[in-house]
């Protein structure tokens, strides 16, 4: 199944651990799925220092495909739940997307 049109990607990147309030509070909100990579910060405040050993701290990256018609919802109830508005707990983007392959969408009454 092949949807060409109609979908966006949520990239919400927040500190290790909070991935999974993030995926709950986007399946509340209507997201059907979620996808976490792990990876590490490199902001300007972001590094700390341990021994004199640079500390970059572990970050998680939600990647959520939904319908554009959610995608603002589903990224306010994020921002939300997690408070993004708060410096350094966040953030969250939505991302258009072309030619989306493998994507299947649950049956209403399932």
């Amino acid at each position: 199944m092949k949807l060409e049109e109609g979908y966006e990607l949520i990239l919400t990147i927040v500190n290790k651990g909070w991935s999974e309030k993030v995926i709950k509070v986007s399946r509340q909100a209507g997201a059907q799925g979620a996808t976490v990579l792990h990876a590490r910060g490199s902001g300007l405040h972001e590094i700390t220092s341990f021994l004199g050993i640079a500390i970059e701290p572990e970050k998680e990256v939600v990647l959520n495909v939904v319908p554009h018609t959610m995608s603002e919802a589903i990224v306010a109830a994020i921002s939300d739940a997690i408070n993004l508005k708060a410096h350094g707990t966040g953030i969250s983007m939505i991302l258009p997307l072309r030619g989306v392959t493998g994507l299947f969408e649950q049956p209403e009454n399932h």
